[in-house]
């Protein structure tokens, strides 16, 4: 990092970055201080912060041990199960398509990024009609398959589902642009190789294409991972934790014991294990990206 080795110069760079270290300290680190000190606290939003008592580990073993703690563990899971390998799908599916020319391609793109500079309000009611069991889009479109769909967001079997497809198809333009870089980047003479040998478009995607974009895609599902276990705009707008408490995840408990029940000690226990959950996941994706991402290209 540059420093510089006058006075002048110093309180210059002092004065113009303290604006982001005020914000930085006052809306990250200030909070993160006050939730890990909740968190060992019996605390009522309600009551006067003098009313707090020192409960020590007790929240996080109430937590750990309670009968909510494996169902929002399971639930959580299950999103992140079902999300993961669909939206890198759609992504690298879209980015190729992206990344030929074709008639119609300015349209095409702005049709795919369209959905994430949609609200999720707005998105959330769309596909409150898409998903509706009687009148929906989706389930007439089975119908004609023959197929009778189910009544998703009433349903505790498909609610969830329900939610993954509506965050795929919000967040797919965003990481396909990511992966259309990478796919960009990726040297023609490569390609040019694998056609003189007779290499298939298939065996180009596995042989030459995947390995190369696997820097990107590494961090397309470090990214996800990290956003699937924090779900919660989605859950919280479409279903709010239900039908009976089949969507409830890490972020709609911490939101409903913060801010609907005001008890911040468990709220702010909850974030703290949520937090343990994605250092170990993250770590866990780097120990394990030695064996398959391809630094070399």
């Amino acid at each position: 990092m540059y420093i510089p080795n006058t006075p002048g110069k110093r309180r210059a760079i002092i004065v113009l970055l303290l604006p982001s270290l005020i914000g930085v300290v006052a809306f990250c680190l200030l909070p993160i201080l006050a939730s890990g000190v909740f968190s060992v606290m019996d605390y009522d939003l309600l009551m006067p912060m003098s009313s707090m008592q020192f409960v020590g580990l007790h929240n996080f073993t109430r937590i750990l041990s309670g009968s909510e703690f494996p169902k929002v563990m399971g639930h959580t899971l299950t999103y992140l199960i079902l999300y993961l390998p669909l939206i890198l799908l759609t992504s690298v599916g879209q980015a190729l398509i992206l990344n030929r020319d074709f008639r119609g391609h300015g349209f095409f793109r702005t049709v795919c990024y369209t959905p994430v500079i949609t609200s999720w309000v707005a998105a959330a009611v769309v596909w409150q009609w898409v998903l509706s069991g009687k009148y929906g889009l989706l389930n007439q479109m089975l119908a004609l398959l023959g197929i009778t769909g189910p009544s998703w967001l009433n349903s505790k079997e498909w609610a969830m589902p329900g939610i993954v497809l509506a965050a795929v198809w919000k967040d797919t333009g965003y990481y396909a642009l990511m992966v259309l870089a990478a796919l960009k980047s990726i040297d023609s003479t490569c390609y040019e190789a694998a056609d003189i040998d007779g290499a298939g478009e298939f065996k180009k995607l596995v042989r030459i294409t995947l390995p190369l974009i696997s820097p990107t895609l590494f961090l397309l599902i470090v990214i996800n991972v990290i956003y699937g276990l924090q779900v919660f705009d989605s859950v919280l707008i479409m279903t709010n934790g239900g039908p009976g408490g089949a969507t409830t995840v890490f972020l709609e408990r911490i939101y409903k014991y913060a801010f609907k029940q005001y008890k911040m000690g468990l709220a702010s226990a909850y974030s703290w294990i949520l937090f343990a959950l994605i250092l170990v996941f993250t770590a866990i994706q780097f120990r394990l990206q030695g064996k398959w991402v391809n630094y070399d290209a």
